[in-house]
This record gives C-alpha cells, structure tokens and sequence, in this order.
C-alpha cells in the first residue's frame, strides 16, 4: 500500500483500487470474492457490501454458508464451475475422479509496490516501484489442493487494471485445467454496444458494432496467432458514447495466440466479460507441485468517450508495454525492396536502390524474402537460414556492410517459424513440422509450421539467427509469418498433453524474441504476419512496430490504421508509401496522399526508386524532412480519430502534443463530389482558450523547388535511434527553424483562431473534396510559436 493505490478493509474483506481515474471494488462473501463496483473513481469508505445483490428470485441456488448469496446473480470476479452461477465459468479443471466441480475459498492476500513480472509470457511493465501497485488474492479448493491466484495491477496515472491468474496443483493428484481465462467482469446491466475488430488479409481490424442482446457473442481465434480475422481487444460501450463524449470499456490480450473473448447476457439483463486463452483445444496438466500462468488482460475505462479510451492504451503500449530501449524513440525512415524486386534482385540492384534511397533522406535499408538457403520463389529454402552465395556473394556481412557504407542502416527479413518441405532443416528434421500422426498435412504457400513448442526447434534457430546477427552489422529484423496453424499435434509430448500444444507454441515464439533481444538489445524488430494477422499487445511488449497490414494502398490503409488505432498508437503502426498503381487495388494516388496515410505510422518506402519520376523524388525529399520534423509530435501527441472512414467520403485524424501548443492535422478525400455540400473539419484536443494559426498543403499542389530543397535541411544519414535521444511526451517541437523550413510550400491561413474555434467552428475545407484520393495537412501552433518562413 506504498502509494496508496489499493485500500484494504481487512475487518469485512474488501479491496479498493482507486487512482482518482478508475475504481475497482472487491468484496469476499461466503469466502467467495466479489465485484461490488467497477468504473469512475469514487471516494473509499469502510464498508460497500450493500452493492451486494442479495434479492430472491425463484429457481436460484444459494450457498450454505450464506443463503441470501445467490452465485447466479452475484457479480463473481472469478466464477468456477458446478456451485450454482449457471453462467461460463472462468476456470474448469477436470480432476481425478472425472469431476470437474471446485469450491475455491478466499485464503489470503498480498499488496506489493510495481508490478512483478509474468513467468515466459509479455506483460505490462512498471519501471519503478511508484508507478504501480498489485494485489494478490489467494484462493483454495481443499479437497484438491487447488490454488488459484488473483492478479491485479493499477497504475499511479492510467484508468487501466492490468490482470492475470496463477494456479497451482499443491494436492497430491494430477489435475487438467481445460479452462483458465485472465479476466472476468461481471456488470450489472446489459445497456451497451460491443465494438470488435474484424476483418481479413489486407482490410484488418475494422470496427463493427452491435448492442448487446440475451445470450452469449463472442469473436476469437484458433488459428494458432491472434489472426487478422478477429482482434484480441474490444470495446463496451454505453449506446451514446462517442469519440468525445461517453462511458466505454476497452479489454485487450497481452497475447498472441488462440483466444476466446465474449459476453454474455443472462435472463436478468447482467453482463458477463471474459477474456482468455480459446478452450477449444486448449487444457494443461498439471501434476502435483506444477502451475500454470495466465497470459495478461487489461480493462481500460473511460467517461470521456472513445479516443480518450484509445489515449489510454496508447499511453500503456509507449509506457508501459514496449521495451525500454525503443520505448518513445523514434525509429529510421525505411525503405524496403519487397514491392521493388520481389525474389527478382541481385546484391547490385540492392545497393543501386539503396544509393537512391539514402539521397532521398530514408536512413535504413531492409532486405526482404529471398536472400537465404535455395530461396528464389515461395516453393524451396525456407527454413535454411545462411546467405545464398548466388544472391550475396559476401553474405550478410558482406552487403550490410557496403549498405553501411552508403550511410544507411541494414535490415533483415527472417520467418523463423516457418520451413519449405524443399529445405535441407526439413530434409534433416521432418520431425520438426507440425503434423497429426496418420493424418495429410494442409499446405499454405508451400511452407509448414514448425513445432516451437519442441525447445530443440527453438534452440536451432536461435542458432541460425544468432550467428548471422553476429556476424554482420543488422539493425532491424523484419519477422514474418506467413501460414496458421493446422494438424496441431506435439510428437515431442504424449497424450495428457496434447492440449498444452498452442499455447507452448507461442511460448515458444516469446522465448525466441527474448532470447534475440537479449543478445542485441538495441535490434529493432518488426512483427509481421501476412501483415496484420499477430497484431496485438503480445508482440508489441518485443517489438516498437508491427507490420499494419500488406495492404500498402493508402486509401485502403485509412480503413486500416483507423480501427488500428483504437488500441494500439500510431508509433507501433508499421506504414510505407508505395508504387502507383497500387499492388493490390491498382489505385493511382497522388505521392503525398500516400505519404500523408503513411507518415501516421512508423514511416518508410516500398518501391523501385529507380523508376520513379524525378517529381516523386523530389517529393520524397521534401516528405521525409518533414517526418524527420514531426515524427515525434505524430508519435507521442494525443492521436484523435475526427471522421470515420466507413460509410463516409472523407477521413480525417490529428495528433495534439501534449502541452496542447501544436497539432497535425491530416485530412483526406476518398471519393471527390460533384456540385458538393459544405463541408468543415472540427478539431478536437486543443486548449480553447488559446490562439492558433494554421498553416496547410494539399496533396494535389505541384511541387516546387523551395518545397523539395526542405531536404536537404535535415541530415539524411543521422537516424533517430543511433543518437540514442528519446522523443519525450510532452511539449510540441521546440526547433521553430526546423519547424518554419519543413514547412515550406505551406500556405498560411489568414488570421488567428481561438482553439474553441477550431473545434467548435471548425474549419472549411470543401474544397478538398473536388478530386478523389485528395489529402490536406494542416499545421496548427500557438500564436506567434513558429518564425516566419
């Protein structure tokens, strides 16, 4: 109780976590704990056990302990199965004897300063002891000596608990957990709207919405990844809230493999949260003396709508998820040769691409698939990580070196997890490929899944990794992963623990991550998995970035970053501008709508800059002195969504700096309207009372020479992460030169604005509308802040 976060009342068992911002009430009643209150912060008193709901309604079981205690309509916090709550248990264990029915008592509890971490798995990290605080609270089935520990973790700042669950086998028989979720939170209504994130290859995390109805909705995934299909996160929200106004909760897995989160409404119009690992194939043996560790939930709240709710995560992942050594900092501008060469390239054509590159101002070149083993399709070599002679003569020490002596930074593609059946590791170790005695093997991309459940898997290719890691100057790994999971079977382990399979998997992978970033602290890697099917607070606690989606067309990516961004900041959004026509819509956009999507990302390029018009280059030039200006306003401002794309003509978003002195605004047209309505963009986060001018571009203006020599301004060989500085959270950039020279080609609006103006009144942009795939930024900084151009 260092901080005075949690308060306990040992006299009649209850719990207080409250930091002014969220409250968390638990109760124990009839030894069983209760939630009395979750929501707004209220102030503590002795005693909340009125909030109990202790009404009689026919056919519900009481306890014997307490017979006005009805677990069916009780708010549980972690409800067992088999003693009378009718609705989804949060833990079955299947015993001995065949039953599965746990009576688990309140045993004791614990407070501790920060926030231990969780044993093999991600979770939320407080670097000091003032930051956070945690209760335990034990529980005990007696007759099977079962313990189920309560985690629960609130931060000093953030309306944010962080929880898990430990149990352990302390009898003397095996036991077999067949399910075990990290979160349960009963609410006592129904009046709320479910937001999850859907979606497939290419169009990931779209927002879909539905009230709450009787019965049980739930999104999840088996597919051995957290998948594109399905985020693990959702929102639950009061019918009125918005992005400005109104009450909502967000969960979100600390995980990245099999889950199940659902809710459900019973006949008395409650509600019932969880949040876990997928049952489906899913249990863990545990023998007498073994446990077994939840991976992390966490339950944001907010009165004050959506974005504030996204505020909120975002702050979590910067602060509280990513790596110290990439936490705030920004990464190098990218270039990336996959949508410039495919498997078609020599170490010739890399380093002639990557001269253009480093005149353009992009700090790091990253060498995609096809560079290793016999690889030159999708159909042979994967697996097989050493340099194929034929592609890099020098291997990787060789070409990172000559890309190092153009001045940029090198970068790696791998998917460790994966193997051709032409490879020389499956050729050695068909063993290793995950696949069902008896059973044909489902293909995807000619590749198998291997078992990184099995440690010898993982040590070989720490191995390969390691030796080129250490070899050769890599900055940057991009880790992709391009097949799910199917035939799961684990032939290193016999039948009692066949369930355990996925979830070592992913341990597995965890293991890995570790084990790199041990060993080179200062590696960027950048999740991927066909784009966007791992992206999730798992990932994000060893990688700054992940890739978004392989979707690189930018009025597609709108969609995309969009419903992204109501968990995960803008900072771990990997984004690049690509080749027009696009890929995989054909779309022609004008370069500066595509750098405007993508800025509002990590930021990088894939495409053959040697065949593009000089025009593009220059643009290019001008685009990345002015990332290298603003990324840190983009990545630590408070990030506000103003206009959704679907179902809407336009997009439009905005980061705000901390300290409310500065905001970038980017505002797009997807489709231009002939004879057009009034239309005005409405801001949001800035001080009311303040006086603002506004500076704009649109991305349809030509580009001119004092726009484009805006490049040589900055440096194109000092990256961001070299000088070890950290961006910082608060104020906007103080550099008004550098700021007045990114700037040019803008046009300034006339007069002042008061900030309640500019969101209240908002400002006129019909004309932006006139032609499709259009794009403005705005600048707005406090009067008399930014030196004349």
């Amino acid at each position: 109780m260092a901080n005075g976060l949690i308060h306990v009342h040992e006299d009649n068992g209850q719990f207080h976590l409250t930091n002014g911002l969220i409250s968390y009430i638990i109760g124990i009643e009839a030894g069983k704990p209760l939630n009395l209150y979750a929501g707004r912060a209220i102030a503590d008193k002795s005693d909340f056990s009125y909030l109990i709901d202790r009404h009689f309604r026919v056919l519900t079981t009481t306890y014997e302990e307490d017979g006005n205690l009805r677990p069916e309509l009780v708010r549980m916090e972690y409800p067992e199965y088999g003693r009378g709550d009718f609705r989804e248990p949060a833990l079955t264990v299947l015993q001995a004897d065949g039953s599965r029915v746990t009576d688990l008592k309140y045993v004791g509890y614990r407070v501790l300063p920060g926030k231990p971490e969780l044993e093999a798995l991600p979770s939320t990290r407080a670097d000091s002891a003032d930051v956070a605080e945690t209760l335990q609270i034990r529980l005990l089935d007696e007759l099977i000596g079962l313990q189920v520990t309560l985690n629960y973790t609130i931060f000093t700042n953030e309306a944010v608990i962080a929880r898990s669950v430990l149990v352990e086998n302390l009898g003397s028989q095996s036991l077999t957990i067949e399910r075990a979720a990290s979160l349960n939170l009963d609410l006592p209504d129904s009046d709320y709207t479910m937001t999850e994130f859907v979606g497939a290859w290419a169009r990931e995390r779209e927002p879909h919405s539905q009230p709450l109805h009787p019965g049980m909705q739930a999104i999840g995934s088996t597919r051995g990844a957290s998948s594109p299909n399905f985020n693990p996160t959702a929102i639950i929200a009061r019918p009125d809230t918005n992005e400005q106004d109104g009450e909502a909760w967000g969960l979100a897995f600390v995980y990245s493999g099999n889950f199940d989160l659902h809710a459900e409404v019973d006949s008395y119009q409650a509600t019932r949260l969880q949040l876990g690992i997928n049952p489906l194939g899913f249990s863990w043996h545990l023998a007498p003396g073994e446990h077994f560790q939840t991976p992390e939930a966490l339950l944001g709240h907010t009165t004050h709508g959506l974005n504030d709710l996204s505020h909120t995560f975002h702050r979590i992942v910067l602060d509280h998820l990513q790596r110290p050594q990439w936490r705030r900092r920004e990464r190098p501008i990218l270039i990336n040769n996959w949508e410039a060469t495919y498997f078609d390239f020599t170490e010739d054509k890399l380093l002639e691409l990557a001269r253009t590159a480093k005149a353009q101002g992009i700090e790091l070149f990253v060498l995609d698939d096809g560079w290793f083993g016999s690889r030159t399709s999708d159909r042979s070599g994967l697996g097989d990580w050493v340099a194929n002679p034929d592609r890099l003569p020098e291997g990787v020490a060789g070409i990172a070196r000559k890309i190092n002596d153009i001045g940029m930074q090198f970068g790696l593609w791998f998917e460790p997890e994966m193997a051709n059946t032409d490879s020389d590791v499956v050729r050695a170790h068909p063993d290793w490929v995950i696949s069902a005695p008896g059973r044909g093997q489902s293909m995807y991309r000619h590749q198998h899944v291997l078992n990184f459940a099995n440690q010898a898997v993982v040590d070989s290719v720490y191995g390969q990794m390691h030796a080129i890691l250490d070899s050769a100057n890599v900055a940057y790994i991009k880790w992709d992963m391009n097949r799910f999971i199917t035939e799961a079977f684990d032939a290193t382990r016999g039948l009692e623990r066949q369930g355990e399979m996925l979830h070592r998997y992913i341990l597995g992978v965890y293991e890995l991550y570790r084990r790199l970033l041990e060993a080179f602290p200062n590696l960027i890697i950048e999740g991927c998995s066909s784009g966007g099917a791992r992206f999730d607070m798992g990932i994000l606690a060893y990688s700054p970035q992940i890739w978004t989606s392989d979707d690189t067309d930018a009025i597609e990516r709108l969609h995309v970053q969009y419903g992204t961004s109501y968990f995960y900041p803008v900072a771990a959004m990997g984004a690049h501008v690509s080749i027009t026509p696009n890929h995989q819509t054909g779309r022609c956009e004008p370069i500066d709508t595509r750098a405007n999507v993508a800025m509002f990302g990590t930021f990088g390029y894939e495409m053959d800059l040697n065949h593009v018009p000089q025009s593009d280059l220059a643009a290019i030039r001008r685009q990345t002195a002015f990332f290298k200006t603003f990324a840190p306003l983009i990545h630590n401002g408070d990030f506000y969504r103003l206009a959704a794309p679907a179902g809407n003509r336009k997009t439009a978003w905005m980061s705000v700096a901390a300290d409310r002195s500065q905001a970038l605004v980017a505002d797009f047209c997807i489709l231009g309207v002939p004879n057009r309505p009034l239309s005005r963009l409405h801001m949001q986060g800035l001080d009311p009372e303040r006086w603002y001018e506004v500076r704009y571009r649109d991305a349809n203006e030509p580009v001119e020479a004092a726009q484009s020599s805006a490049g040589d301004a900055v440096d194109a060989g000092s990256v961001a992460g070299d000088a070890g500085a950290s961006a910082g959270a608060g104020a906007g950039i103080a550099d008004t030169a550098g700021v007045a020279a990114a700037l040019a080609g803008f046009h300034m609006l006339p007069g002042v604005y008061s900030g309640a103006e500019l969101m209240h009144v908002g400002l006129d942009d019909t004309d932006l509308f006139g032609r499709d795939f259009n794009s403005r930024l705005y600048f707005v900084s406090e009067q008399g802040t930014v030196a004349a151009e």
